[in-house]
């Protein structure tokens, strides 16, 4: 008996989508696709896109803006030290794109209201915001019994009350297009507890009960609202984390670096950046309300 190989069978072709524009019916289709939803990748996925990015100055965040800009996004950063800002405008725009940069305390009241006037009345409409910012857990570990309470309202309200401020500031813009990303740096923090850490994880659990609501809210008027969450990232702020837990549990340093994940090693920056560009990109047009894992294998249960 002879065997027709699969490529020679003939192919059914699903005319739906045709028959749906013969009567009217335009169904969304994410910017850029073609008729079959097929990304046209010889342009930069953000191309004439404006990002929000707080915290941009280190670490994960000026990771994430450097990458957003190569892919053609104007940059509004913000940062607390004036050097490192001059420097992340020199770098961006040395990509051919716009950056504007702001000092700032965003533990101080007021300080949201303040930038987002200073940054969009540099750069105009912003497409993605991504609320990168935040206090980490080695910066007062202790035990719940012994917390200082003004740090717990002082984290709280910069890991989740700015997020949520600047989610409203940047809703009315990206509803009256019918189009935006929102994009939250969380942690596995915020899907298990931290030892030490009771405010950093409350915060970081809260800003994916903020994102997974907001997302409901705006999934129809093509916004989308995604968490990103990282595991171990040798960062500045992780370093101290690491000291912190050596120290505790007695260990040395290089020993708690290759016992944090599975991978025996941390996450650098450029592990985590190009998740970012794919949520801010139009091929993620699709995912939202999703908190995704990027942590060497530390959870893998979702």
């Amino acid at each position: 008996m002879q065997i027709t190989p699969y490529y020679q069978f003939p192919l059914k072709v699903d005319n739906s989508f045709q028959r749906l524009l013969t009567r009217g019916i335009r169904p969304y289709l994410p910017e850029k696709a073609c008729s079959y939803g097929q990304i046209d990748s010889t342009e930069m996925k953000l191309q004439n896109k404006t990002a929000f990015i707080t915290g941009a100055t280190k670490g994960l965040g000026r990771a994430i803006a450097l990458a957003f800009a190569k892919e053609g996004a104007h940059i509004a950063g913000t940062g607390r030290n004036e050097e490192e800002l001059a420097s992340l405008k020199t770098e961006v725009e040395g990509l051919g794109v716009r950056c504007a940069t702001v000092r700032a305390d965003l533990s101080k009241s007021g300080e949201v209201h303040r930038v987002w006037d200073v940054l969009t009345g540099d750069l105009g409409d912003i497409h993605i915001l991504l609320n990168n910012a935040g206090i980490g857990s080695s910066s007062d570990p202790r035990p719940v019994e012994f917390y200082n309470d003004a740090f717990w309202e002082m984290l709280l309200y910069v890991n989740l009350t700015v997020p949520y401020l600047l989610c409203k500031k940047a809703l009315p813009g990206m509803m009256e297009r019918r189009h935006g990303r929102i994009i939250q740096i969380s942690s596995i923090s915020g899907k298990v507890g931290a030892f030490h850490g009771a405010a950093y994880s409350a915060s970081k659990h809260g800003l994916l009960g903020l994102s997974r609501s907001l997302a409901v809210e705006v999934a129809a008027k093509g916004i989308t609202v995604n968490a990103i969450c990282p595991g171990p990232v040798k960062t500045l702020i992780n370093d101290r984390r690491v000291a912190y837990d050596a120290q505790r549990l007695g260990k040395d340093l290089k020993e708690v670096e290759r016992t944090s994940t599975p991978l025996g090693r941390r996450l650098v920056v450029a592990e985590v950046a190009p998740l970012a560009v794919y949520l801010a990109s139009e091929d993620s047009a699709a995912m939202t309300g999703q908190a995704l894992n990027i942590d060497g294998g530390i959870l893998m249960t979702g």
